[in-house]
């Protein structure tokens, strides 16, 4: 018995020896993914934008196939997420792969990368809080991986969003949101970043469109939380303000109105920033659009959406010369999300091209007119 234990051993090491072999050879000779020549985006509007969603895609071709597709749609500008908890897996000990990728087949792809960070890895936050949640004592962590990651890209990312929706309990990791407290976080990661990439963008807000009342506990409302953050100090430690537009069922040309969440609401956080002297700073919209699911109560129909979205990219250009790019929500995900967020996609997870997809592309070669 026990020398057929041994023998059974020695087989499963040595089946387990040739799997590994096979894998590295197959690993060796599997293809690798070219960048290719350099393009250009073609675009009568270089506002047009979009936010990517390659954080999960494991695949380089997709991740190539994906920001190709961008420029093929006539979009200049791609948010992208790189979470700081993928990257740097422990302190001071950083995994670059997946993040190399995406940046160098954006700009092989002459697509102007948005960086947005956050996503706290475990060793930086308190044991049972969610990937959301930053103690300040942890805020200069954050900000040296921001400046890293600057550091890093200089020359190749210009634009680095510091945190997303902060106004949010969810996003702020089940605390109150706090704007005194997302100031100090910019103070603490503004400087760090100037101090080895001055010329990188730090972009600050990002803020997510909501009623909230006073005193609520799932959120804080995104006009109140502009004006506390420029009351603690934050126009010192921001160059462009990030905002998040969604038209939900109304029209783009929907007047804006403290009381509604529709697309030119942008236009109430831009009244705040002039209000508090700070006409002088862009804006990018990082975040926004319409969703066309069949049942959802704050979707539009498929026509509505791609009418909408066309008139937004053309009030980004002829309306807003404060905003600097229009970056809707979302291009496309690795997978279904079988939920309401597969209706807000411009491409399908098998690349294929929604009607959306096809109009935008019309109208930045010039052919929707």
């Amino acid at each position: 018995m026990l020398r057929d234990r041994r023998r059974l051993s020695l087989l499963l090491l040595v089946g387990l020896l040739l799997a590994l072999t096979g894998i590295w050879v197959w690993r060796l000779y599997l293809p690798k993914v070219v960048l290719g020549p350099q393009q250009t985006v073609q675009t009568i509007n270089p506002k047009v934008g979009i936010h990517t969603r390659l954080t999960d895609e494991v695949e380089e071709w997709k991740i190539k196939r994906t920001l190709e597709m961008v420029r093929e749609m006539g979009a200049p500008w791609s948010v992208e997420y790189f979470p700081w908890a993928y990257i740097e897996e422990a302190p001071g000990r950083y995994n670059w792969v997946h993040a190399d990728q995406v940046v160098a087949h954006a700009n092989r792809q002459g697509v102007t990368l948005i960086a947005r960070l956050g996503f706290v890895p475990a060793w930086a936050r308190p044991k049972d809080t969610t990937p959301l949640y930053l103690d300040e004592a942890r805020f200069a962590d954050f900000g040296r991986f921001a400046a890293k990651f600057a550091e890093r890209y200089r020359g190749k990312v210009s634009y680095v969003i510091l945190w997303n929706e902060p106004n949010l309990a969810l996003e702020w990791g089940y605390a109150a949101p706090d704007a005194a407290k997302y100031t100090a976080l910019l103070r603490a990661a503004y400087p760090l970043i100037k101090a080895v990439a001055p010329e990188v963008h730090v972009l600050a807000g990002a803020l997510a469109p909501t009623l909230a009342p006073p005193g609520s506990e799932f959120g804080v409302n995104d006009l109140v939380f502009l004006q506390a953050m420029y009351d603690a100090g934050a126009a010192a430690y921001f160059d462009i303000l990030a905002i998040h537009a969604y038209g939900w069922h109304f029209e783009p040309d929907s007047p804006p109105d403290p009381e509604v969440v529709n697309f030119r609401r942008s236009e109430l956080l831009r009244d705040i920033m002039v209000k508090n002297g700070d006409a002088a700073t862009p804006a990018i919209i990082t975040e926004g659009g319409w969703n066309d699911h069949p049942r959802w109560t704050r979707a539009v129909r498929p026509a509505q959406r791609i009418v909408y979205t066309l008139r937004a990219y053309d009030i980004a250009l002829q309306e807003w010369p404060w905003l600097d790019a229009l970056c809707l929500w979302v291009f496309r995900f690795p997978w279904d999300q079988n939920s309401y967020q597969d209706y807000f996609t411009f491409v399908r997870t098998d690349f294929e091209p929604k009607p959306i997809y096809t109009e935008v592309q019309r109208y930045t070669h010039e052919l929707a007119r």
